[in-house]
Order: C-alpha cells, then structure tokens, then sequence
C-alpha cells in the first residue's frame, strides 16, 4: 500500500512546505508548522448562489433589493454591535479569551431567539449535561432549546438540515472536523473546510449562524485568516481579569458598523447588559484627586464618559518611563513633548503613567486634551473641577483642533451630571443648545488656564 503523501502546514498563517521548518519563512512563528496529510476530498459543499437549477450571471438592474428582516436576540447591546439584529443567512464569528462569557452570551441568545422556532446549540467541548447545568444557572428554559454534543461536522449539518432551526451555534469552530480529511481537529485545514461547509448551508438555508472561536496567545482567532474573511461578522469579547465588566466588538461587520460597543457586566446568574456605560465607568472616580480628568469618546453612534488617570513621578532612573493603557503610548509621548516644548511645563525628568479607568480603550485624537489635562494637573498636584469635561485634539503647535459630533458627547455629560465643559473653539461654535457652560479655547495654553487658574 502506497504511504500517503504529507506536508507540513504553519498553524498561523496556513504557509504549506514539503519538509518540516522550525520558523515558518512566511509569518516568522517558531515551532508552528504540524505535518498533515493531503486528503483527495470531493467537495461536499452544495451551491448556494442560486435557487435551484446551475448558477449564471445577472445584470445587476434584474436584481430585486428586499430589505434585510433583522431578528432581535433581546439583548440590546448584543443587537446594536451586531447592527440591530440578527440578519437570516449570516455568519458570524465570536472570539475571546477562555472564560471570558462567550458561550454564555450565545446561549442566553439562542434563549430568546428560541421564541421564533426551535433553535440548535452544537457543543464540541462539553457534554449536555455540563451545558444543561450552565443553563440552569443562567436560568435558560426555552422548550426549543435543542443541545447536540458532537465534533463531527457532517452530522452537524444533517441534524441542522433536518431541524432547520431558526439559529445554529457551533461552539467551537476549533473541535470541528471532517472524517474524510485526516487531520487533527483544529488544524488548518479543518478549520477552513468545516466553515466552508457551514457558510454554504448558512447562505443556502437562511438559517443565522454562530461560530465560536478559540484565541491565540496574542489575542486573534486561532486557525487561518481565510476564516475571518469568510464570515460575514466578527466578534471579539474583551475584558480584564480584574474587572467585571466585558466589551463585545465588532472588527468586521457586512450588516453594520464595526464602530459600536457592547458593554455587560459578570455576575453570578450570568452575564448583565449595562445600560448606562459611562455611569458604570464613572461610579468609582475618585473625588478632589489629582491626574483625575473626564472626557468623552464616541463609540458608533454611542458617546461614552471615561475616565483619563495620569501620575507623574521624578523618575529614579536616568531614563524617564512611558507608560500608557488604554491610549497610545506614542501618543502620550507626543503630547509631553509638547507640553514641555510649547508650555515649559518640566516632564522631562519624570516617569509619566497614563491609564483609562475601567479597561476602555481610547483611539480617537478627541482625548487628547484630557491626557494633557491629567498631566498637569499630576504634576502640580492640582485637582480638575469634578464636574467639568475636557474635550480636544492637541496640534504639534499647540493649537487646539475640533472635533465631531459634539452634541451627542455634550448630551451625555448633561445626563451625568456635567456643569462645565472645555472644548476647542472650533467646536464650540457649532454647539446650538446645551446646558453646559461651554469654554472655547484655540490653544493648549488657553484650554490649561481655563481649567486651572
């Protein structure tokens, strides 16, 4: 009998060789590549570009556009990252760390979605009874329910098929396999083969699809890119060991932004929906203290306040440290640079730590006059008037640059509680009602007097 011929396939970027590698020559990963065996494998997967009958092009005119039918999980932070529902036919990839409440999610979903039909969680990694107990905590009791405990994915698909439920979750992507193959569960290979199988029954059937997927040790979805590139969404579930609450994003999204936030809590029962993040962010800002500023970001459509914490130390060695989470460490070191070029102000010798309170990540340039704020007022020891918001984007001239969409920030702070808000004089311009009092500044040092002299 003839041996079957094998090659070795990089577990990270799918690069294929004949000879084993200890660093794959394609993405540089030490100790990935896995021997596999080449499987001649008949294509299984049905077509589902037409209905019925062989596929041929059409003129874009003869296509009829019908409006996309989202169904609402009942879990309104879950539906705005996910565009405001459900769409039928789609794909959608949930990653994150272990732990961290991705099947929890999924399962009080399928709880809701289970009032439309009958619903289908396929579990490779647990047993039912193990998914019944974690269901009977999160007090999940939908009749419609079905659990199936399998790896194979071809009898997924059957019992999929036969069911035809009103959503699918496959929980993991990584515990699926196709016997014909050969390979290991998880590898490359089965991976992208058994998405491939599932996106074409998703597309064919209509049916909403979850895939659950396992992360690497530095945070993206293991297996091959090609799989975040078949999905239609990915998400990732974030959050910090030591802090309750979780963030649900979106990196990609065919049927929305990927700019909205999801925010929940962990609690005993399960995870909670926030639905007032930016007082959950704010409910343990310390009072009176210095290097403490408030500012505003905007998330999609959602504006959120945070929390901006700077301290300000002489450093103890003969380089001062950058320290920054949460908010670009380049850019911090960008606006010391200015504060100590354009205001004098002595950093320098100083090691600076800069942290947004609460795990939240700023991108946006808008926070840049708060970090300048939590500095200086680290520095001199001189606490920022609690009821004041700190908006602006810091030039290398430093002039004080506007941003946008201030009503809906404006709007929030008003709701939390705000008097006074610093912001450039270019935004200020544009504000028509508000009931804060408004302080245009066009320069650093105007914004560093308004707020402490």
């Amino acid at each position: 009998m003839a041996k079957a011929k094998t090659h070795y396939t990089c577990q990270a970027c799918g690069y294929q060789t004949a000879k084993w590698l200890g660093k794959c020559p394609d993405c540089g990963a030490w100790s990935s590549l896995l021997e596999e065996t080449e499987a001649k494998v008949d294509d299984k997967r049905p077509a589902w570009g037409a209905s019925g009958g062989a596929s041929k092009p059409v003129k874009l005119q003869d296509v009829t556009a019908e409006t996309e039918v989202r169904r609402r999980t009942g879990i309104t932070e879950f539906d705005r990252v996910l565009g405001g529902g459900v769409v039928g036919g789609s794909l959608v990839l949930l990653g994150g760390d272990p732990g961290i409440g991705k099947s929890t999610l999924l399962l009080a979903a399928l709880d809701k979605l289970s009032r439309h039909g009958p619903v289908l969680y396929v579990s490779g990694e647990e047993s039912l009874r193990q998914t019944k107990m974690r269901a009977e905590r999160l007090r999940v009791e939908s009749e419609a329910i079905h659990l199936f405990a399998e790896t194979d994915a071809d009898r997924v698909l059957q019992a999929a098929e036969a069911m035809k439920p009103q959503a699918l979750v496959v929980d993991s992507i990584q515990t699926m396999y196709l016997p014909e193959l050969g390979n290991a569960p998880g590898s490359i290979t089965q991976v992208r083969e058994v998405a491939g199988r599932l996106m074409a029954f998703a597309k064919r059937s209509g049916v909403p699809t979850f895939l659950v997927g396992h992360v690497t040790k530095e945070g993206s979805i293991a297996g091959p890119r090609v799989l975040e590139h078949m999905v239609d969404t990915v998400l990732y579930f974030e959050g910090e060991r030591g802090h309750p609450f979780r963030l649900l994003r979106a990196h990609k999204n065919r049927f929305g932004s990927t700019n909205e936030i999801g925010v929940f809590e962990m609690k005993g029962a399960g995870l909670v929906e926030v639905a007032d993040p930016s007082a959950l962010f704010l409910s343990e800002r310390p009072q009176g203290k210095s290097g403490s500023v408030v500012t505003s970001t905007l998330n999609g459509t959602r504006p959120l306040l945070v929390e901006v914490q700077a301290l300000v130390a002489p450093t103890g060695y003969g380089t001062a440290r950058r320290t920054a989470i949460g908010v670009d460490g380049n850019r911090v070191a960008l606006l010391a640079a200015v504060l100590e070029k354009k205001e004098e102000i002595p950093l320098v010798g100083c090691d600076l730590f800069v942290n947004v309170a609460g795990g939240m990540q700023l991108s946006e340039p808008a926070c840049d006059l708060a970090v300048c704020a939590a500095l200086v007022s680290s520095l001199q020891n001189r606490p920022l008037d609690a009821k004041t918001l700190v908006l602006g984007e810091v030039g290398l001239a430093g002039e004080v640059r506007a941003v946008g969409q201030v009503e809906p920030r404006l709007a929030e702070a008003a709701k939390m509680g705000f008097q006074r808000v610093v912001l450039p004089a270019g935004s200020a311009r544009r504000v028509e009602k508000t009931k804060l009092q408004v302080v245009g500044v066009e320069t650093l040092s105007e914004a560093l007097a308004a707020m402490f002299d």
